[in-house]
């Protein structure tokens, strides 16, 4: 079976194959790829079997995940046609890969970061843990799509407090919207705009890491 979407993978070096390995799905943020979002991973390469997702959609200069009506509503239909790839996309690389299937995690930045929080509620204990940098949950997600138990699943959101694409306090809400759900929710803020910077970087390496132990 092929994969749902394209993607790069990057794997430890020696991987012994009589184990399984955790797995970090990354999705890129508009306009950009899988292979700029490996340079943001590299360092845990002898980690995880990390899969970098392309978007399907062509926006130049690269891909998107979704388009959007408006700042902060998706469309929707384009919204669920992505969140089911990638879930679908996950269910693959389980099948296909040598994985630890209790400790998937997902990364994303901006639209990846949307993605990766909306993907959470609908698998909720399937995924071990999530990193959202600079994004936001979408209403209509928190209405409609079904929501698992949420019960071992943490939670890294970040947000830049200069952020001019996507406010800040988006990044509070979703903080506090899995927070009374019952996650596990580490919140940091940055005084930098919509980007990740080295601070963030650092801080979100030494969380997953944490995560492994």
């Amino acid at each position: 079976m092929n994969a749902p979407l394209a993607f790069e993978l990057k794997k430890p070096h020696n991987a012994d194959p009589d184990r399984t390995y955790p797995a970090l799905f990354v999705m890129h943020g508009m306009g950009s790829n899988e292979k700029d979002m490996l340079n943001l991973v590299s360092e845990m390469e002898d980690h995880f079997y990390i899969f970098s997702i392309r978007g399907p959609i062509e926006r130049p200069p690269g891909y998107a995940f979704f388009t959007i009506e408006r700042l902060g509503k998706p469309h929707q239909e384009v919204f669920q046609a992505a969140a089911d790839k990638v879930s679908d996309f996950v269910s693959w690389a389980e099948s296909e890969y040598p994985l630890d299937a209790s400790r998937i995690y997902l990364l994303g930045f901006s639209q990846g970061a949307i993605l990766s929080m909306a993907i959470g509620l609908s698998l909720g204990s399937r995924i071990r843990g999530i990193v959202a940098l600079s994004g936001y949950i979408p209403e209509f997600v928190k209405t409609e799509f079904q929501q698992s138990s949420m019960e071992g699943l943490s939670l890294f959101i970040s947000h830049g407090e200069q952020d001019q694409a996507l406010p800040f306090e988006w990044g509070q809400t979703s903080r506090n919207y899995f927070h009374d759900l019952g996650a596990d929710v580490t919140f940091k803020n940055y005084p930098s705009a919509h980007t990740v910077s080295l601070q963030n970087y650092k801080d979100f390496e030494k969380w997953l890491l944490d995560s492994l132990a």
